[in-house]
């Protein structure tokens, strides 16, 4: 990357594709943690399904 790239600004379209990027990214990593989360939920009711055995 060449330093006139970086100081150049954004134009309003790749601004917007920039900032969709990162919805995605960020909506991504949200299911990721919901998925981890419902994976820890579940073994934890297993959990006490077994202790209550």
């Amino acid at each position: 990357m060449r330093i006139a790239e970086v100081l150049k600004p954004l134009t309003p379209e790749q601004a917007r594709i920039k900032s969709m990027q990162a919805q995605v990214r960020q909506a991504q990593q949200r299911v990721k943690a919901e998925r981890i989360r419902q994976q820890q939920m579940k073994l934890n009711q297993q959990r006490s399904k077994l202790s209550n055995v």
